[in-house]
């Protein structure tokens, strides 16, 4: 049965009766020195939140910092309230403290249920609230309820007027997915009410119920519960007026009555949550600094405190795992926050790998393993009028307590903590990339009718435009035989017609203008318009000064690859250097990546070994647009350049290019295929080094072999290895041009049998492994690092280490370079 209002303050009525039978109501005190924490440092925190008070960011706070199972500091700071009239702020203050309430009482009660064997956490959550069917709700699990990625909206919208816990159920099931299961990470508080459904559904009762029974009353947490009684409402925090409250999530405050002027005081401040009567997954637990203490201490404790054993060692170390949510490298646990943009509350010295949660009206938790230690913020910083704000507060707090350690062993456990955090890390990302790959095919994010998939390159959303962008403008145009709008007209053609530009000049990248050349281009003349082309890739790779004089504006529209060493993206690099010297836009046309925006993978160039094949730090496979990449040069290279980016429409990052409807047309003469284009990025790096990567075949860059290759042995030794989506058969082949030319090599031919969870770096370096450990005299190694451009990574490749390892070396660096790339990004 749904909670009613009969149970109001029953849970802290039975608390306050059972007071004196509880022996451990709160952990040990002791003096800081004595737990390797410095006092004078503590003392610091006076300063910094008097000075938030003063400038009216709060009211008061209470913190609490433990380390090694005893509290060392604990104070209050101003007020508890300021009106209607002022109380100071005391350590035993009950708060209102909102999503706290996710992890410390939902997530737990779902991990109980879970060693319990009453929830798993890959079961669909229809196998626990049937009547959640249609629209993929089938593919919600467990599990990205609890790390955000479920698909439903932040919240229910409440403009429309309801009340009541089961009415909140009803609105659940109707709510809408606004995005796959799986695709994005949106923090989301209908997540959280339908694992409190679950729950209740699962145990038979409600979950402030099963938590006070399974979670508060045996971790001794004596003043912590949903609903608190009248007894205990002079010690809780108020919020705000109902009224301040009404104005969240599309409500009115005209829709107040007459108690619109009563302050929250033990009513939950969370507008949806009071709807439900105070009783949600998301929010509504109240509790205390001292109990929260206890809380923690128990996860710390793997489980368990003073010989209680809540969870499972397992059970708090699956919680506690980094799981990445996002491209941007953001990271979360089983309610957990470890690293996403709500992770401000880390502060800046705990390390990576320790984890917390924050709670709307103030409050925050962080446990950090490595330390032994764990703060407690807890504030009413909407209260009086909801304008207060502790989001750097907490930040400062975490790092003032962090840098009061004066055990120096600390270090060390903390650069284990990180170095773990990375593995993880790494470990997560191909079943991320895949499941992500998976989710959003493009059976889940268009039309299953593949015909009606229609994207718009930014040739084609500046045609539909009018050219408005480039109205009276004199351009120079930076293109090739790839540069095709959706009726397949070169954009030469299509600006050369446009009413109100005036093409005046043609500049050409690697291949020429048309794309059939394999060596050094030199200037030339346009058949068709006459116009003059001067090539980027002979005497010179950037435009000269005089070849701009003139122009109004340069106009980039080139098909990338998605690779690295794809010299395109060097020449858009160049072209936008030179274009900032001479003050003048550049227009970028973007099109697809082909094979896809979601992954990125292989290891990031040194930064001291860049060339034309390296323009800029970026790893192998970016994963990125040819417009998303100027910005990134732009952002990172600080090259102050006016770009003006034309985005595409109807593209999504989840697609490969034969997802779009859009022309296959080979971008070099060498890249024949999807297939090929999506090898390239691992097998490419094999062709400055003794080794035919199928150039003058049928197939470059499906097919490597040599003279001394022994084809059934190599096929045989990368088959053993059952890496993801390929495999390898071996051939014979007899190349016309490039390496070996005109003689008989002996090799594989890779097949790609899931390109979802294909891996082409970490396949290429799998087979350089495997070519070191096979054949160490004939393969001449040190070519290897001309496109791979990591030193470390080719010494790695060279010792033959173990292929996992290699990869695994990337992972901080790829976790940078993904924060980064977030910034530039132009597209869901």
């Amino acid at each position: 049965m749904a909670p009613t209002s009969r149970f109001r303050g029953s849970v802290f009525l039975v608390i306050s009766l059972c007071l004196s039978l509880n022996a451990f109501a709160q952990l040990p005190r002791a003096n800081p020195e004595t737990v390797s924490l410095s006092t004078p440092r503590l003392e610091k925190m006076d300063q910094v939140i008097a000075e938030s008070i003063g400038k009216r960011q709060l009211p008061g706070a209470v913190v609490l910092v433990a380390r090694k199972g005893r509290v060392a500091w604990r104070k209050a700071f101003g007020s508890r309230a300021v009106e209607p009239v002022r109380e100071p702020m005391t350590t035993d203050t009950i708060f209102d403290v909102a999503s706290l309430t996710k992890v410390v009482a939902t997530a737990t009660s779902i991990m109980i249920l879970v060693e319990r064997g009453k929830v798993r956490l890959g079961d669909p959550v229809t196998n626990y609230i049937p009547e959640l069917k249609g629209e993929g709700r089938e593919r919600i699990t467990i599990e990205l309820l609890l790390t955000h990625r479920s698909g439903y909206a932040p919240d229910f919208d409440l403009k429309e007027r309801w009340t009541g816990y089961d009415e909140a159920v009803k609105r659940l099931i109707k709510e809408p997915l606004r995005n796959p299961p799986g695709a994005r990470f949106v923090y989301s508080d209908i997540g959280y009410i339908a694992l409190g459904e679950v729950v209740r559904r699962v145990s038979g009762v409600t979950l402030d119920k099963f938590a006070h029974q399974n979670i508060f009353v045996p971790l001794g947490m004596r003043h912590t519960g949903f609903r608190p009684s009248q007894l205990l409402r002079k010690r809780v925090a108020p919020t705000e007026k109902r009224r301040g409250q009404m104005t969240y999530l599309g409500d009115s405050a005209e829709n107040v009555g007459v108690e619109g002027e009563e302050w929250l005081r033990g009513e939950v401040h969370d507008p949806t949550s009071y709807r439900m009567n105070g009783v949600a997954g998301h929010a509504g637990l109240f509790s205390t600094a001292d109990d929260l203490a206890l809380y923690c201490q128990m996860i710390l404790g793997g489980g368990q405190h003073q010989g209680v054993r809540l969870l499972s060692p397992l059970s708090v170390a699956e919680m506690t795992r980094p799981r990445l949510v996002t491209e941007a490298g953001w990271t979360r646990g089983l309610g957990w926050d470890i690293n996403t943009s709500f992770s401000t509350n880390r502060g800046d010295l705990f390390p990576l790998g320790s984890f917390g949660h924050t709670g709307f009206t103030g409050t925050s938790l962080w446990i950090d393993p490595a330390t032994e230690m764990f703060v407690v913020f807890l504030s009413n910083r909407v209260h009086p009028d909801g304008k207060g704000d502790v989001a750097s507060l907490r930040g400062k707090v975490a790092s003032i307590a962090a840098g009061t350690v004066t055990d120096r062993a600390v270090a060390d456990k903390a650069r284990r903590e990180q170095s773990q955090y990375y593995e993880n890390l790494n470990r997560d990302l191909a079943r991320f990339t895949a499941s992500r790959n998976q989710t959003l095919s493009v059976a889940s994010l268009v039309s299953p009718d593949a015909v009606d998939v229609r994207v718009l390159t930014g040739i084609d959303v500046l045609e539909r435009d009018g050219f408005e962008q480039l109205a009276r403008k004199k351009i120079g145009l930076v293109t090739n035989h790839t540069a095709k709008n959706r009726d397949g007209r070169q954009t030469i053609d299509v600006l050369n017609k446009a009413a109100g530009v005036e093409l005046v000049a043609l500049f050409s990248p690697e291949h020429g203008i048309r794309g059939s050349a394999d060596e050094k281009v030199s200037d030339s003349r346009d058949e068709q318009t006459g116009l003059h082309i001067y090539s980027l890739y002979g005497d010179t790779r950037r435009p000269k000064p005089e070849q701009l004089k003139g122009l109004d504006a340069i106009v980039f529209d080139i098909q990338d690859i998605g690779t690295r060493f794809y010299t395109y993206i060097s020449t858009l690099g160049n072209v936008m250097e030179e274009a900032a010297k001479a003050r003048m836009p550049v227009f970028v046309l973007d099109r697809p990546n082909p094979i896809g925006g979601l992954a990125v993978e292989g290891p990031v160039a040194d930064a001291d070994k860049l060339s034309f094949t390296a323009y800029h730090t970026i790893p192998v496979r970016h994963g990125m647009t040819i417009g998303e990449l100027a910005k990134l040069f732009n952002q990172e290279r600080k090259i102050n350049c006016d770009l003006r980016v034309i985005k595409m429409e109807g593209w999504q990052r989840a697609m490969w290019f034969d997802a779009t409807n859009l022309t296959w047309v080979n971008p070099s003469p060498n890249m024949r295929s999807l297939t090929e284009a999506t090898l390239y990025p691992g097998v490419g790096l094999l062709e400055t080094t003794n080794v035919s990567v199928g150039r003058g075949t049928d197939t470059p860059f499906e097919v490597i072999g040599a003279p001394w290759m022994v084809g059934p042995e190599l096929a045989a030794d990368l088959n053993r290895r059952r890496l993801p989506g390929v495999r390898f058969v071996p051939v014979r082949f007899k190349p016309s041009a490039s390496v070996f030319k005109d003689e008989e090599c002996e090799g594989i031919n890779l097949i790609i049998t899931d390109r979802a969870t294909f891996r082409p770096v970490a396949t290429g370096i799998e087979i350089a492994v495997a070519l070191r450990r096979l054949y160490p005299e004939q393969w001449k190694v040190d070519g290897y690092g001309r496109l791979l451009v990591n030193a470390a990574t080719l010494e790695r490749v060279k010792r033959a280490d173990g292929p996992e390892e290699i990869v695994r070396s990337w992972t901080e660096q790829l976790t940078q370079f993904r924060r980064i790339r977030a910034r530039a990004l132009l597209y869901e």
